[in-house]
């Protein structure tokens, strides 16, 4: 009955009622939400960056043969531009997955067509420059080799220098991104006494004072609160933010009444430094947001890039992640050892066919809709 009724929404149907389920979770941003909207209008990648909740959909038809594949702890809304860097309690740089928004026990497939499908929509659209196939290989081969190895965090100090280099790069100068958090408008409304207490409580001691801004930032939080604060301590700038969690879009999908949040559970149990600036509380998660603290985008980074390196890492990242369910890692094995030929590229390539087709009718039809 769940299954036929989620065949019969297209997109418009499936994200009326997707933000209506949303909307029972987390006081939505409306205005967050209509600008979403327009987002998803304006590029593909955007688009499929914006709409986890419409993958599970297309995901389980044009890939159901990838979901008896072995559960693991799933990253779920997994992408080129899920990847960022924090400094752990030593002031090392760390480079990882870097939103965990939608974690849930999934099939590992999920993980790994859900980043190929994203590379390829880059490439589509001339964000990245290598070919499908050589992407798809990419990510498929640093995913294999993490798991025979154990896999290892990435620290950017004497090891993965070039990936720190290309983190580090001038468009994450602390000038620009500073200045970009000074002109936030500020947030008029009276905040939650837990989120105030949360925010003053992540703040360096003797706690300095600070102004609260409102943020609008992400695809698929877009709508969400979120309420940064804004502080100067000891002659330059610091910042934390506060924003709102709901349980994944896996239990909007499967009709699931869980509130569970699984994203806390990854970040303890996966392969990762932990950033100690972060703090999930309840229904909150609240960070340092630093020029060095932040998601990746891909425009930021610097040309001359080495693309499927860098692919080659976000799949050993991934299985960083899914080492969360280290119980499951030798199915996970002997079902990745069974596939043979080109499974990854082709399951992308469907998936890219449908999320493209799926925007289309978006921008046809959005406006009236909403």
């Amino acid at each position: 009955m769940l299954e036929q009724r989620q065949k019969k929404m297209n997109i418009i149907k499936a994200t009326r009622d997707f933000e209506q389920w949303l909307a029972k979770q987390i006081p939505l941003v409306r205005s967050d939400v209509a600008l979403k909207h327009q987002h998803m209008a304006e590029s593909s990648f955007a688009f499929f960056r914006a709409t986890f909740y419409r993958w599970l959909q297309l995901w389980h038809e044009a890939c159901d043969e990838f979901s008896k594949a072995p559960k693991v702890l799933a990253v779920g809304d997994l992408h080129i531009e899920n990847f960022g860097t924090w400094r752990d309690q030593e002031g090392r740089l760390i480079w990882g997955v870097n939103d965990l928004d939608e974690a849930w026990p999934g099939p590992y497939t999920l993980d790994l067509i859900r980043l190929a499908t994203s590379a390829y929509i880059a490439i589509s659209g001339e964000h990245l420059n290598l070919t499908r196939r050589e992407a798809a290989e990419a990510i498929e081969e640093g995913y294999r080799d993490a798991l025979n190895a154990g896999g290892r965090a990435f620290v950017l100090a004497e090891h993965h220098q070039w990936l720190r280099l290309m983190a580090l790069s001038k468009l994450r100068d602390p000038v620009r991104f500073w200045g970009k958090m000074e002109q936030l408008p500020p947030y008029t409304a009276k905040p939650p006494a837990e989120v105030r207490r949360l925010l003053e409580e992540s703040f360096p001691r003797p706690r300095p004072a600070y102004v609260l801004k409102r943020r609008i930032a992400g695809l698929g939080s877009l709508g969400h609160p979120r309420i940064l604060a804004l502080s100067a301590w000891e002659g330059a700038y610091v910042a934390r933010e506060a924003k709102a969690i709901r349980t994944s879009a896996w239990a909007w999908y499967r009709g699931d009444a869980s509130v569970d949040l699984y994203g806390p559970k990854l970040v303890q149990r996966a392969i990762r430094v932990q950033d100690p600036c972060v703090r999930f509380h309840g229904h909150w998660l609240v960070r340092r947001l630093a020029p060095d603290c932040s998601r990746i985008e891909i425009a930021s980074l610097p040309e001359g890039r080495d693309e499927a390196r860098l692919l080659y890492c976000m799949g050993w990242e991934t299985a960083n992640m899914h080492f969360a369910s280290r119980n499951a890692i030798a199915r996970v094995k002997r079902d990745l050892g069974a596939r043979r030929g080109r499974w990854l590229h082709k399951a992308a390539k469907a998936m890219m066919k449908a999320t493209i087709a799926d925007w289309e009718e978006w921008r046809a039809g959005w406006k009236r809709a909403f």
